[in-house]
């Protein structure tokens, strides 16, 4: 008994000294000691226990981690030589926000956390007893990157005097170098001591972009002294000179053109290109109109006018405007501040390419202030263009297209319903058939290929969510198609696109639901990051676009994964109504079919909330009754019965029937 108790006395007792211990080197300030009435209780134990107190992990750090990153020198040095801490023991690193642009934790070593930390006493200890030099996080950074990335240069001289590997990157391939551009002198370092000035990361950028990027001119300088490629394209396809154009940094614009040769089309085109980001990103005017008028002059030659390649076909969504061509035209454009603008998207877009992620942007942004100025068919051309785009490069799966998508549908959707005062020509802005069709074939075309790709194993949640976001997005649009088809010839193309729509029978990628299941949920609405302080417009449940489908063929008795039919979605209590059940009952929907919980519509449609008094066995036919009671006395029926019949019975076959 006395020795049961001495034991769970000296469990007690290493509990309370770890604890104390995370206390203290959480509160302690840099250079403190640990008290020493819990140094004198450490060493009371042997040095096999005092590893196992120290090498304990709270809330995912040990003791010495802790110290490593405050800076506690005397604390780490006691924890290490007198309880044999784990130097290599890893710990969770919160990066700060004044550091890094967004919040991150990561698994690093306590080297790493010294490292980024800036505790060069701290590194120089844990380096003379042997940790590990190039040890990873758990992105594949080593310690001299991560204090690269924070512009330590004596942390840095030190481990790389050591022997730390300067030119091994992170999991994204970015080096030291990469991470030092904010630093002229640490660069300078870095390449003395043999960092690789053209490695390229996962992005294939080079350290000389990120450099133009961050507009450090004395660093871009640098590297071009060493020898960086500025012809090295992103695979964006940037390479210096155009990345400085994008990024508006105009004095290392001027130090590219001035130390590199580059022919007159390039130069036309850089300064274009340098005038459009003006206009884009800071509603710069003068300065647009002043490398515009450059560019023209550049291109303006004895020998003739140097042509603007390549040659882009005019655009719905550009009012099938074309480039100016001469500086008469240009200056013909300077009183109307609309068509300038129309004039920075060509330019854009002829000399990114229409797939460049900054072209798309581009689109969106200036699709967004027509919205703000309430010219609403303005937006919807230039965001039906990008989502086209995007669709083209990418497909529906990805999340930009999908948001895109959500973005038009539901801005369309909004303004078809408020009929709000435009600054269009129009007095009351009125959705536009065309683009509810010109939007339904982009989000349609390839939507059977779409849906079967997402069988291929392995399954990624995010394009599963994505794909059901697009079939949401697909209703709005067949919505819209029939509110605004007003001519015969409308309404017929509107049959067509839709009965193809349903052989194909695309359904929701997480919940096996059909076009039918949707349009009668009033959970059906579409949510986008451009409205985010609006509620969404409910249209669904809507009769028309019901009827419409169950008219084309639409199963009013295909199920979800759930076995439960769009007339289960129906007698779902948020989506009582007078008129659904019915019609769906009207179209052949089975009022007795289980899903898995057992549950039938007929045991909804008559109680509350509905309270529809519908006389159930006007719905109920005799084969349903013969199933019923098939179901009750259990009486075998597979291989009994014709493969239909079979197939019937099994659909109404449940405990609950």
């Amino acid at each position: 008994m006395w020795k049961s108790h001495n034991k769970v006395d000296v469990v007690s007792q290493k509990d309370d000294c770890f604890q104390d211990l995370i206390e203290e080197c959480k509160g302690l300030p840099p250079g403190s000691k640990l008290s020493y009435s819990l140094r004198s209780r450490l060493e009371k134990f042997s040095l096999a226990v005092r590893k196992e107190i120290v090498n304990r992990v709270k809330i995912g750090n040990a003791p010495l981690f802790i110290a490593c990153k405050k800076g506690q020198l005397e604390i780490v040095e006691y924890l290490v030589n007198s309880c044999g801490a784990d130097i290599e023991q890893g710990g969770c690193y919160e990066v700060p926000d004044d550091s890094f642009i967004h919040r991150s934790v990561h698994s690093v070593t306590p080297l790493w956390c010294a490292a980024v930390s800036g505790k060069l006493p701290v590194v120089q200890f844990l380096v003379d007893h042997g940790a590990n030099l190039n040890a990873v996080s758990d992105s594949g950074s080593t310690p001299v990157r991560s204090a690269c990335f924070m512009t330590h240069l004596e942390i840095v001289q030190y481990l790389v005097e050591k022997g730390a590997d300067i030119n091994r990157p992170n999991y994204n391939g970015g080096t030291c170098l990469i991470n030092s551009v904010q630093s002229a002198q640490l660069c300078s370092f870095l390449l003395k001591h043999g960092a690789d000035v053209n490695a390229r990361d996962i992005q294939n950028k080079t350290a000389l972009h990120y450099a133009i990027q961050e507009h450090r001119i004395e660093t871009t300088a640098l590297l071009l002294e060493h020898g960086a490629n500025y012809n090295v394209k992103s695979k964006y396809g940037d390479d210096a000179l155009q990345t400085a154009c994008l990024k508006g940094a105009v004095p290392i614009f001027d130090y590219l053109i001035s130390h590199i040769w580059y022919s007159n089309e390039r130069l036309a085109n850089a300064h274009e290109l340098l005038g459009s980001t003006f206009l884009d990103e800071h509603n710069d005017l003068y300065s647009a109109i002043k490398h515009w008028k450059i560019a023209q002059t550049i291109r303006e030659t004895p020998q003739g006018i140097i042509p603007k390649l390549p040659i882009m076909q005019p655009r719905e969504a550009f009012r099938y405007q074309r480039e100016f061509s001469t500086m008469e035209e240009l200056e013909n454009l300077m009183a109307d501040l609309d068509s300038i603008r129309i004039q920075s998207l060509l330019i854009a877009e002829r000399i990114l390419g229409p797939n460049h992620k900054d072209n798309v942007f581009r689109l969106m942004f200036r699709g967004a202030s027509y919205a703000d100025m309430m010219c609403y068919q303005r937006c919807i051309d230039l965001w039906r263009r990008a989502l086209e785009v995007r669709v083209e490069k990418d497909s529906i799966l990805y999340s930009d297209t999908c948001f895109t998508a959500q973005a038009l549908v539901r801005f369309m959707v909004d303004y078809n319903e408020k009929h709000i005062p435009s600054d269009d020509t129009e007095s009351t802005y009125i959705q536009r058939f065309e683009d509810s069709v010109a939007t339904y074939r982009i989000l349609t075309n390839e939507i059977g290929d779409m849906r079967q790709l997402l069988n291929v194993r392995p399954q990624y949640q995010r394009q599963l969510d994505n794909f059901d976001k697009i079939l949401k997005c697909i209703t709005h649009l067949i919505y819209l198609m029939l509110q605004t088809a007003k001519t015969q010839e409308q309404c017929q193309l509107v049959v067509d696109l839709v009965t193809k729509l349903i052989q194909i029978n695309p359904r929701c990628a997480t919940t096996d639901e059909t076009l039918l299941h949707l349009c009668v949920s009033k959970l059906n609405t579409i949510r986008s990051g451009y409205f985010s302080d609006e509620q969404p417009v409910i249209i669904f449940p809507e009769k028309q676009v019901i009827q419409f489908l169950l008219n084309l063929g639409a199963n009013p008795n295909a199920t979800n994964d759930s076995k439960s039919t769009p007339l289960h979605v129906a007698t779902m209590p948020h989506n009582v109504n007078n008129w659904l059940v019915p019609l769906l009952l009207e179209y052949g929907a089975h009022i007795d079919l289980p899903n898995v919980a057992g549950t039938c519509p007929v045991d909804r449609v008559n109680v509350e909330p509905f309270n529809l008094d519908i006389r159930i066995l006007n719905f109920i036919s005799l084969k349903c009754l013969c199933v019923k009671t098939m179901t009750k006395y259990k009486i075998p029926y597979r291989y009994q019965l014709p493969k239909t019949l079979e197939l019937f019975v099994h659909a109404h076959n449940s405990s609950r029937c």
